[in-house]
């Protein structure tokens, strides 16, 4: 049992080690926290949009459709891989958008305020239409718009040319067959279905054959980044309201990557200090404590990386708090383990027992905290969501780490003769 015991505690350092070195350095292809992990704009700086909508709208009617934006905004900035944004409403009639990291200012506001609207219409026999013309040079049909959209994504035409392909609704697939069959109708058997955005022809591919599908293909003489870019927008959705830029703002990222540095030497300071108390107190357990927290640490930052997520200002605050958290868990059950090696159990046993009295204390004490950040994550927006999620992933995180890892070390450490010692475990006599 003995020889288990040292083989666990061997194995389990070494994981550790391991976990904090790659965190800090990086391992091979595996890069360090710092090089992978992305920064907010409180931090990284980057760009601030605000933009004006062009209505006659008023009280409860613009309301709506200054949400309505609001929503089709925030689509757009996610498909276009933008992240931690917040966007707000700033007025009756503005919206206030702030984007972290972008490199290219004026592509990311010129593609997040296109109004996007997405029309099909079927050319009409005695017309005829290609690239760039406006919606009045041609004789046309409406066949239908991108609210029939389901879906868009990127593909390539018959000649291998990126190409947008889309999939419409239920709806959206019998208007577009019935469009197809009318072109095929035509006297030369074949017809054009004109696709525009914002009015403006993008493509007028000949049909001549009836598509049934449902799905179809947005071709022309455009690059693939025009294609994923138009493929975004669809997805996103149409503004139900024009924009014009009215404010654009630069953010220098100095006083951000000040404000974290700070944030990582107070973080560092009063990670010693607990390990100095947790160990100075608590003796064995706080060493194995002071183990299990870097390997929380090491946890909690390579889940941020592997979920895309954006370190801010805030979300360092949730680090924090969580570390606080996992600390107090650690106390509770070694409270709880020193009051049953006091009635006279032995370590294994004590530590067993402990657990158990204090693992509803532990549960009780990270829901409360974990229904809070729910709350925050749902209702709250930008930094505010960016504290809610790392401190849920750090509750989650730390919950596991104290509770099993923690459990796990203490049971193994105890089958080893050398520390099968109450004084170890901060008991005297």
């Amino acid at each position: 049992m003995m020889r288990n015991g040292k083989l666990f505690s061997i194995i389990a350092l070494v994981i550790i080690a391991i976990f904090a070195y790659t965190a800090v350095y990086g391992l091979g292809p595996i890069k360090s926290v710092s090089e992978s992990i992305k920064l907010g704009l409180d931090i990284e700086g980057g760009v601030v949009v605000v933009y004006e909508a062009q209505t006659e709208a008023t009280g409860d009617d613009l309301a709506k459709i200054m949400t309505q934006t609001k929503g089709v905004l925030a689509k757009r900035v996610d498909q276009l891989g933008l992240t931690e944004p917040n966007i707000a409403i700033q007025g009756d009639d503005r919206i206030r958008i702030e984007l972290p990291g972008v490199k290219n200012v004026q592509e990311a506001v010129d593609l997040i305020g296109k109004t996007a609207q997405l029309k099909f219409v079927r050319v009409l026999e005695d017309s005829f239409a290609y690239p760039e013309m406006t919606i009045n040079d041609f004789k046309g049909e409406l066949i239908l718009t991108g609210e029939n959209v389901k879906d868009a994504g990127i593909s390539s035409d018959q000649y291998g040319n990126p190409a947008v392909s889309l999939e419409f609704d239920s709806e959206g697939t019998v208007l577009f067959r019935d469009a197809t069959i009318a072109v095929v109708n035509y006297t030369a058997k074949k017809g054009q279905i004109a696709i525009l955005l914002d009015d403006i022809v993008i493509s007028a591919p000949a049909t001549d054959e009836i598509i049934p599908s449902g799905q179809a293909i947005i071709s022309g003489s455009f690059d693939f980044q025009y294609a994923q870019d138009l493929s975004s927008l669809i997805r996103g959705g149409a503004l139900p309201v024009n924009l014009t830029e009215v404010q654009t703002s630069l953010i220098g990222p100095t006083l951000g990557k000040d404000a974290l540095q700070y944030s990582v030497y107070a973080a560092g300071i009063g990670f010693a200090l607990v390990v100095l108390f947790m160990i100075g107190y608590y003796r064995l357990p706080g060493v194995i404590a002071s183990l299990t927290l870097v390997l929380y640490s090491s946890i909690v930052m390579f889940i941020l990386v592997g979920l895309n997520a954006t370190l801010t200002l805030p979300g360092m605050a949730g680090l924090v708090l969580s570390v606080g958290m996992a600390v107090d868990a650690n106390v509770i059950i070694y409270e709880r383990i020193k009051e049953e090696i006091k009635l006279g159990k032995t370590i294994r046993a004590s530590i067993d027992s402990g657990f158990k009295r204090a693992l509803r204390t532990i549960m009780d004490s990270n829901v409360t905290t974990l229904i809070a950040a729910v709350v925050l994550y749902y209702f709250g927006e930008g930094p505010i969501q960016g504290f809610a999620v790392t401190l849920m992933i750090g509750i989650g995180t730390s919950m596991f780490t104290a509770i099993v890892i923690t459990r796990l070390f203490l049971k193994n450490i105890a089958l080893i003769k050398a520390f099968n010692n109450k004084k170890l475990f901060g008991v005297k006599g």
